[in-house]
């Protein structure tokens, strides 16, 4: 069996062929030490709704408006169902290899270097873990484009600072109370985007107070369902219509950035993980579906694409759920819906801040980042890590000095792009899994498998790879070089990282099939999974209770 770097050696350094006399947990296959040690704290509720609430923040609530502005309702709509068939795929590859190892102290970064190639992996971890850095300032950035709804007497530096003091602290108290937190946030979240599905029905069939009528698709007659996007510089309408399809294509990353990855992220610190993840994972693309599918047509259908208050006409910055409230002139309910946006700004930074530091402290187990990240306190919260991570969100206070919707602009260049490498990295490691997998004759023992593999992760990839080089497109015209740093800076740095990390360490290209470790763990996780009792519902009410639980 082939050694893996920086895990350890033999299954005798971990304990692992201790007598069955031991405690059975303390047979499980981990990659820190004892004291050092994740606590198993998020249950299945737990684990579906930081996956949603990681999923639904303010991409969907706010960053939803500047794709509007720019590109018409028609491509909005397009590209949020495009992008839900790439988040798709990446979450069913994450699925499949965690299912069959969710060990403790992992993230994404260390089935690369087992699967693929050291270097990768340390580039990917570090990216990963900028991504996430760089979306708590984002959503803490987001938070205070919603609160500036309300033009506070307060200078906004107070609140945005009041919003990264309560992730801080929701973060470092422990994983459970994080899980419950989260929890409750995103229910804050389903049941506001539950209401404004209704609403937006209630609207479209004429049901506000100011309306006159039906208003139907009003909006994608007049003034269109296509912006004419780049129009002074491009001729040709349905070229410039491709354009903002395809700009609102690489946008709407943004809203789906990292949402899948917080599944596998979570699984070392899940209970009985081989079942609760497989249910987080089948469930998620279709409240993905239902949710941003949904949301995004009627976003279009609420509010026209030239309303000067949507995020980047001009100094506004209102979200277009709450644009869409007030035009059909419903009173104070425009207030709680932008109360109910603060709050899934807040939980998505909650859950990016929880994922960075789980990345950092698994990067640092295997080597590839400073020991003193892999420490914990007495509640397994691994605080350095969560303490360093959250320090990067304070440059959300560029809005002291630079309009909200700027800096919110930046940070979503930055994430996105990141956000789309990471992809491209999950899906050559499941590819190089799924063969490893194949070699061995061990494909037909995975405990979970997905539809259309692996034809439906090389289309993927294609298309993710094409993203990732065309992502800044629209800085080329007019050229822009803040917007063009934004929209690529990332590739130069994740190119530094692993070349500079092949190089000084001379790692091979990649690891051969036949010296890929497919065993390592497993017999652990199949113990683990042996441990969990059947649960038999013994009336009605338990078993909804089992469905959500």
């Amino acid at each position: 069996m082939m050694e893996k770097e920086g895990a350890g050696a033999s299954h005798d350094s971990y304990g692992l062929d201790a007598e069955a006399s031991q405690p059975a947990e303390a047979s499980e296959f981990n990659l820190a030490q004892q004291h050092d040690q994740l606590a198993r704290g998020l249950k299945s509720r737990h684990i579906q709704f930081l996956a949603l609430g990681g999923a639904i923040g303010t991409g969907l609530f706010v960053g939803s408006g500047a794709i509007l502005a720019k590109t018409g309702p028609a491509p909005l709509f397009m590209a949020y169902l495009s992008m839900m068939l790439i988040v798709w795929n990446v979450m069913n590859n994450l699925a499949e290899m965690v299912v069959y190892l969710p060990m403790r102290g992992i993230t994404v970064p260390y089935f690369v270097g087992r699967f693929v190639d050291p270097s990768l992996a340390f580039a990917a971890g570090w990216n990963y873990w900028y991504a996430y850095a760089m979306l708590v300032g984002a959503e803490a950035t987001a938070a205070g484009i919603v609160i500036d709804y309300w033009s506070p007497p307060v200078n906004i530096a107070v609140w945005i600072a009041i919003v990264l003091v309560v992730m801080l602290l929701l973060n470092i108290i422990a994983v459970s109370f994080f899980g419950e937190a989260e929890f409750w946030f995103a229910s804050i979240k389903l049941i506001t985007i539950c209401g404004l599905i209704i609403l937006g029905v209630v609207i479209f069939f004429g049901g506000g107070p100011d309306q006159h009528g039906v208003l139907g698709f009003s909006y994608w007659k007049e003034p269109g369902a296509f912006a004419e996007y780049l129009e002074d510089y491009v001729a040709t309408g349905s070229t410039r219509h491709f354009l903002g399809y395809w700009h609102a294509f690489v946008s709407a990353g943004f809203a789906f950035i990292t949402s899948p990855e917080l599944i596998a992220i979570a699984a070392g610190e899940t209970v009985a993980p081989r079942r609760n993840i497989p249910k987080a994972a089948r469930r998620f693309v279709w409240r993905l579906a239902i949710f941003y599918g949904i949301s995004s047509l009627l976003i279009g259908i609420l509010v026209p694409h030239d309303n000067k208050e949507l995020l980047g006409s001009g100094n506004a910055s209102a979200s277009p759920f709450v644009i869409g409230i007030r035009l059909v002139g419903i009173p104070v309910l425009n207030h709680i819906i932008n109360a109910a946006i603060l709050t899934s700004a807040w939980s998505a930074g909650n859950s990016f801040l929880y994922s960075g530091s789980r990345v950092l402290y698994s990067m640092s187990l295997n080597g590839q980042a400073p020991k003193w990240f892999s420490v914990t306190n007495r509640r397994g919260v691994p605080y350095v890590a969560v303490l360093f991570t959250w320090a990067f969100g304070l440059l959300a206070f560029m809005n002291v000095s630079n309009s909200g919707a700027t800096v919110f602009n930046w940070f979503c260049n930055i994430s996105t792009i990141s956000g789309f490498i990471a992809w491209i990295v999950v899906m050559i490691t499941y590819l190089r899994f799924r063969r490893a997998m194949e070699h061995r004759n061990m494909l037909q023992i995975l405990p979970y498998k997905t539809p259309l593999q692996p034809y439906a992760t090389h289309a993927t990839l294609f298309i993710v790879s094409l993203l990732t080089i065309t992502n800044g497109f629209q800085t080329f015209i007019p050229f822009s070089a803040k917007d063009f740093i934004a929209a690529y800076v990332t590739i130069p740095i994740f190119l530094v990282l692993y070349l500079g990390h092949k190089i000084f360490f001379r790692t091979p290209m990649y690891i051969p099939l036949d010296q890929i470790d497919c065993i390592t763990g497993k017999k652990e996780m199949d113990e683990l999974e042996a441990m969990d009792d059947e649960r038999v519902p013994k009336n009605w009410m338990q078993k909804a209770w089992y469905w959500i639980a």
